[in-house]
């Protein structure tokens, strides 16, 4: 069961809203598509490639609608990047899905099945960091935009996602006090 094998690689992660929208790892059933949904968009990134069965449960487990602007909602299924402010945008759906595919394809994380401890750089808007939260021990991120640090604590505190921590700062140099990191990431 797809449940089984989500699990196994993303502890925690509350799938159960998207049970029966999932028929195999290897795709979805179109009978429960929705347009503009998330799992219409993992479906299509499944089409393109996306294989990771942990990615693809925390892209579903993340709605992707909460971290745009209000008149941006109706476009936030959308294969595209969206203005967030301060002249930054929330990456696209596939992106995100290739960075996080490739993060976990490195040879700790397919040691241990998760993320460890993740270093993220630009947090933006916090959507990515969410969706690393869902894959990750625990995820430390940094952004040097204030008004965009906190918009992600907001987006974040209203998801109740704990094992966030959110930096204000420059994150070209890291982050030492949260290292030893298994990952990095920067956005």
């Amino acid at each position: 069961l797809l449940d089984d094998r989500i699990a196994e690689h993303v502890p925690g992660c509350n799938m159960a809203f998207r049970r029966e929208a999932l028929a195999s790892i290897d795709g979805f059933n179109p009978v429960y598509l929705r347009a503009g949904d998330d799992v219409d968009v993992c479906w299509r990134l499944q089409a393109k490639g996306l294989r990771d069965a942990a990615v693809i449960a925390a892209l579903l487990a993340v709605p992707r609608d909460r971290f745009v602007d209000t008149a941006l909602v109706n476009q936030a299924y959308e294969d595209t990047s969206l203005p967030i402010g301060h002249g930054q945008t929330i990456s696209k759906p596939s992106i995100v899905a290739r960075m996080l595919e490739l993060l976990m394809q490195g040879a700790a994380t397919r040691r241990s099945g998760s993320l460890g401890r993740v270093l993220e750089v630009g947090t933006g808007c916090g959507y990515q960091v969410a969706v690393l939260a869902q894959l990750a021990r625990d995820v430390i991120s940094i952004e040097r935009v204030r008004a965009l640090h906190d918009k992600a604590r907001a987006h974040l505190l209203a998801l109740r996602e704990m094992r966030v921590r959110l930096v204000y700062g420059d994150g070209r140099i890291g982050h030492a006090p949260g290292a030893p990191y298994q990952s990095i990431i920067a956005a």
